[in-house]
C-alpha cells in the first residue's frame, strides 16, 4: 500500500470515528462530542484543562471546516481537505492543526506538571482508546524516540503523523 493510500484510509477510519451520530457527515457537534468523552475518560470534566482540551478539538474542526467551506463535511471532503491542511503539508500541517489538540491532551495527562507525559501518565490515554498490558508498554517505548523514558508534544505529533503516513500502527487519537 501506498503511502499515499494508508494516510487516504487512515483519514476514511479517521472520519468514520468522528461522525458519532453517524449521519454520513462530520460537523462541529461530531467533534465537541468526541471531546466531551475523552475528557470524561480522563476525569477532567469542569476543569480548566478539559475545557481548552474541547476548545482545541473545535479549534481543528474550525479550521478544517474553514478549509472545507462547509459546517458539514462528507467523508470525500473531509479526506481532501484533511490531505491539503494536514498531510501534503507534512510537519507544517500537523503543528499547525493537530498540535494545538496534542498539547491539550497533554496537559491533561500531565498530572506532574513536568511538561511531558510519564508512562504512568499515558496508561489512562492508552486505556481510554483501547490499548493495554504489554501493547501499551511496547507503544510507549516506540514512542519514546529519545528514549527518555517520557513523552514529548513533539514525540506525540510524529506519532500521530507517522500513523497517518503508515510508518506506524499506533492510533494515539483513537482507533
Amino acid at each position: 500500500m501506498t503511502t499515499a493510500t494508508k494516510a487516504n484510509s487512515r483519514l476514511e477510519e479517521r472520519f468514520r470515528l468522528w461522525d458519532n451520530n453517524g449521519n454520513g457527515v462530520i460537523e462541529r457537534s461530531d467533534f465537541e462530542s468526541e471531546a466531551s468523552d475523552i475528557i470524561s475518560r480522563l476525569g477532567a470534566e469542569g476543569t480548566a484543562k478539559g475545557n481548552a482540551l474541547k476548545e482545541a478539538y473545535l479549534g481543528m474542526f474550525d479550521q478544517l471546516a474553514t478549509a472545507a467551506g462547509s459546517q458539514r463535511m462528507t467523508k470525500e471532503q473531509f479526506v481532501t481537505v484533511a490531505e491539503q491542511k494536514i498531510i501534503s503539508r507534512g510537519d507544517a500541517g500537523f503543528a499547525e492543526i493537530v498540535q494545538p489538540t496534542i498539547q491539550a491532551i497533554v496537559d491533561v495527562l500531565d498530572v506532574d506538571n513536568s511538561g511531558e507525559i510519564s508512562p504512568s501518565e499515558m496508561e489512562k490515554w492508552f486505556d481510554a482508546i483501547g490499548i493495554d498490558g504489554a501493547e501499551a508498554a511496547r507503544a510507549f517505548s516506540e514512542l519514546d524516540t529519545d528514549g527518555s523514558g517520557r513523552l514529548s508534544t513533539a514525540e506525540l505529533v510524529a506519532a500521530v503523523r507517522d500513523y497517518h503516513l503508515g510508518k506506524n500502527d499506533i492510533p494515539l487519537l483513537g482507533g
